[in-house]
């Protein structure tokens, strides 16, 4: 066990052996870490926390009370394979979160990246990859194998299907069910998600230029529109805006290998 010495460490709280702690950590009252734990500089575990497993946590990353982080993944076929769960730094882990590791069946890793906020009841299934300032809301839910891009908003009581693809700075409407992959800057609402056009709010906030969001709006109108099928209309976009990243990264998405449907307009 290697507990740096600025470390604080309530009486109540059961570190076992083998555990990093690293210099600045808090540990809060009736928390519990496991033998294979690593935590960062300055991670402050409230209360009542338990990590368990192969568990990396990054420097200042804060975690509530009831969080379960690293518990053996919630996958019928997992057989206890070693695995892992990384965390990045400045994470916001709140109150009764849940996130699981990876299993051998899916690459063997979870990984969430920087700045994220996991609010109130959010779950994070196995082999999930979370980008960086992605936020989660209450009871938010992803299943194995999910894909969050950067920036991602994902609003309460979001449900996503196991293997789909979200792309950077989309944002998805409370209760909807996400059972297709959604476009990089895609807005997505509905019980059953339908795409209901750009992210225009957080393309601003991300400071992306005028003219590329005109373009970007300009080529999503021909991307979800006319008689060709999706994958040639992206195509077509893709070789008559090379020069526009944004667009870029919507048709390389589009193209790319995925087991899912895409979300599409709902026709009206």
């Amino acid at each position: 066990m290697a507990i740096d010495s600025t470390a604080t460490i309530h009486k109540t709280a059961i570190i076992e052996q083998g555990a990093k702690i690293g210099a600045g950590c808090s540990i809060g009252a009736f928390c519990t870490i496991g033998p294979q734990v690593t935590l960062g500089q300055n991670v402050n575990l409230r209360s009542h926390v338990v990590v368990e497993g192969d568990t990396e946590i990054g420097d200042d990353t804060t975690i509530w009370q009831f969080a379960s982080v690293g518990s053996q993944p919630q996958d019928l076929k997992f057989a206890g394979e070693k695995t892992r769960l990384v965390i990045g730094k400045r994470n916001m882990i709140r109150e009764s979160v849940s996130i699981n590791p990876g299993t051998a069946g899916g690459g063997g890793i979870t990984v969430i990246g920087d700045d994220c906020l996991l609010m109130l009841g959010a779950h994070v299934g196995h082999d999930c990859h979370v980008g960086n300032k992605v936020v989660m809301a209450n009871h938010c839910s992803l299943a194995g194998h999910v894909q969050v891009g950067d920036g991602v908003i994902l609003g309460g009581m979001v449900g996503v299907h196991q293997y789909c693809r979200i792309g950077k700075y989309a944002i998805i409407g409370a209760l909807s069910m996400v059972a297709a992959d959604v476009i990089p800057y895609g807005s997505v609402v509905s019980e059953r998600a339908g795409l209901a056009g750009l992210n225009l709010i957080g393309l601003k906030r991300a400071e992306m230029k005028r003219s590329e969001i005109h373009a970007l709006r300009a080529a999503y109108s021909e991307i979800f529109s006319g008689d060709d099928n999706l994958k040639t209309r992206a195509k077509k976009a893709q070789a008559q805006n090379a020069g526009v990243p944004a667009i870029q990264e919507i048709t390389d998405f589009i193209l790319g290998e995925t087991s899912r449907s895409f979300c599409t307009p709902k026709e009206k």
